[in-house]
């Protein structure tokens, strides 16, 4: 079954194409309240998000396009995708297991990020609608697929509920011990996605600690003390406060681009990761996740020319993600939270997107 769109901001159409022989398509997921999810199987991409404001007006909080072609051609492949099967980057694009290297292809030199160029945002997924609340996607990536060893079956479901509350939650098997780290990467504007920049956006990162990067992004291995820098989220601050304080992790990657070790009791156990409030909209995202890390990006790298719905285009800090995630490059150290998935034992992860208003 698939939901009509309604009032979304895109058309079912223009996400019906064929890829690679696989058929694409647009899900809508809805709840009682007017909240709209949509959803396409290309990359399992959020696309679109119908959230209220504090006047229960409705504005999409998500960046993105009015097209599939135009996900296919953007700048950056990850706008609302489903990232893998390795989110974030691993040095110098290769990782070691069992005594064999595994070389993996560059595409952030000199590093391999999101999996690679043909990481999971590019492909197509097969997808069931089960509701007008839950779809599920499915993909089996290839044994050497971008240079990953063994057979990876990865479900991911989405699933809206009358709280407000999207569910994204994922598991894996393998049959050849690999490494596997997913996660959604959807560029959030609570104001409005088409309404400027997120900087007086107010953010909570339940961390005491983050993992400092070199000048290419990749943690050092230090578990650094957010306590006296700019990455102190432990309260309420604003996006823009210490974007541009001068600090060398700043300007590594043109603000905030890093990983934040979340307060957790015990390794798995679902814990609020973050908290957003936009002031002008009274929207407010928390992040509940059973992740040991979230990764926080400003928008750094947004330059205006990713051209998005309604020509909006995508300038300069007009967006945060919040990506629940083991942590960075953690196959290259040992003490990092592992990634390794082995046969006969699955990986599962879950996280909770809450949408309130003040």
């Amino acid at each position: 079954m698939i939901v009509a769109a309604n009032d979304l901001p895109v058309e079912r159409e223009n996400f019906q194409k064929s890829i690679d022989g696989k058929q694409t398509d647009l899900y809508v997921l809805k709840n009682s309240n007017g909240m709209k999810v949509a959803i396409t199987n290309y990359g399992g991409r959020i696309v679109s998000w119908l959230a209220p404001d504090r006047d229960g007006n409705l504005d999409d909080i998500v960046l993105g396009f009015e097209s599939l072609e135009k996900f296919k051609t953007a700048g950056s492949s990850s706008y609302g995708a489903t990232i893998g099967r390795f989110a974030n980057r691993i040095a110098n694009a290769k990782f070691e297991l069992d005594g064999q290297t595994y070389q993996l292809p560059v595409n952030n030199p000199p590093n391999h990020l999101h999996g690679g160029p043909k990481g999971f945002y590019h492909v197509v997924f097969d997808a069931s609608q089960i509701s007008d609340r839950h779809v599920r996607m499915q993909y089996l990536s290839p044994d050497g697929e971008e240079g990953y060893p063994g057979n990876l079956l990865l479900q991911v479901q989405f699933i809206l509920n009358d709280s407000n509350e999207l569910t994204i939650d994922y598991t894996a098997v393998t049959d050849r011990p690999t490494v596997i780290n997913v996660t959604n990467h959807a560029f959030y504007n609570l104001r409005g996605a088409l309404l400027g920049k997120i900087n007086d956006h107010e953010l909570m990162i339940n961390a005491a600690h983050y993992t400092p990067v070199d000048e290419t992004a990749i943690p050092t291995g230090e578990i650094a003390t957010v306590a006296g820098t700019p990455f102190d989220f432990r309260e309420m601050t604003r996006i823009g406060k210490r974007q541009s304080d001068d600090h060398a992790q700043l300007e590594y990657v043109r603000g905030y681009d890093h990983n934040f070790v979340l307060n957790q009791s015990e390794p798995g156990k679902m814990t609020l990761a973050a908290r957003v409030y936009e002031p002008v909209s009274g929207r407010i995202m928390e992040i509940e996740t059973t992740e040991p890390g979230i990764q926080f990006y400003g928008g750094n790298f947004l330059d205006g020319s990713d051209i998005g719905k309604s020509g909006q285009p995508h300038e300069f800090r007009y967006a945060f993600c919040l990506e629940p995630q083991h942590f960075p490059d953690a196959p290259n150290h040992s003490h990092f939270p592992s990634t390794r998935l082995d046969p006969g034992t699955f990986f599962h992860s879950t996280s909770i997107y809450r949408l309130k208003t003040d």
